[in-house]
């Protein structure tokens, strides 16, 4: 009987391939969204305007669970980048990644001062960098 179970254990994880949601595939895609947001978020703010290169996001993510670097599920990435005024930053953000390559990132923590934000003349605006969404390709081979 174990034999019967081993054989149909060994042809069900042969017949499902490497998981498309990789640390790398990740990373990339959380820099350039994250980069983007806050070329949006200096807009908002009133602030000299710097091109989304210029902030130099760079990711590091892990998957939650222990053991594992692939798939859908928990992840944590740690966001190190440029502020507009050329100080190094680090932000780290809390991630739920579905099987389709979307994911939802919340900041762990308030480094980002909150939900919103207040511009130099006083008007209250949301935090972009706060909560947001994002979603990568897990049909390309790259």
């Amino acid at each position: 009987m174990r034999f019967i179970l081993s054989g149909a254990l060994a042809i069900v994880m042969t017949g499902c391939g490497a998981s498309p949601i990789t640390s790398k595939r990740i990373e990339a895609a959380i820099e350039r969204t994250f980069a983007n947001l806050v070329d949006l978020q200096v807009s908002r703010l009133g602030l000299p305007p710097l091109p989304a290169p210029d902030f130099a996001v760079t990711a590091i993510c892990r998957k939650q669970i222990t053991g594992s670097d692939t798939g859908a599920g928990e992840w944590s990435c740690t966001l190190v980048w440029q502020g507009p005024d050329r100080r190094m930053l680090r932000d780290t953000y809390d991630l739920a990644v579905a099987t389709d390559g979307c994911y939802k990132a919340t900041v762990a923590g308030e480094s980002l001062g909150g939900p919103t934000l207040k511009t130099q003349y006083g008007r209250p605006v949301k935090n972009l960098l706060y909560t947001f969404e994002g979603c990568f390709d897990t049909m390309s081979k790259n």
